[in-house]
């Protein structure tokens, strides 16, 4: 049984995640800016979270920022946890599924 899943943006620095965070607020996307979970290392320590259904649409705005060389993120997870486990599984922002 699943206890919680969350998405998570993560990044090489700080000034990345809060410049994301700006864009995506702009957008009105809903996000929550967390704690790098400790599942995954990463060298900044803010992450954004975003719910499921807006995968997509904040996946094309992460695309167009890196195109334009505004961030450059770490990457993007899936994290399922349960009582028996955690499973971390990074997602491919250029994947159609």
């Amino acid at each position: 049984m699943i206890e919680t899943e969350m998405n998570v943006i993560t990044f090489r620095s700080t000034h990345h995640a809060i410049k994301t965070e700006k864009a995506l607020k702009k957008r009105e996307f809903k996000i929550k800016v967390i704690p790098t979970p400790r599942e995954i290392t990463a060298s900044c320590g803010l992450s954004i979270r975003f719910e499921d259904e807006e995968k997509d649409d904040i996946f094309s705005v992460l695309k167009e920022m890196i195109s334009e060389g505004q961030i450059i993120l770490r990457g993007v997870f899936n994290i399922i946890r349960t009582k028996e486990k955690v499973e971390v599984n990074e997602l491919d922002i250029n994947s159609k599924e």
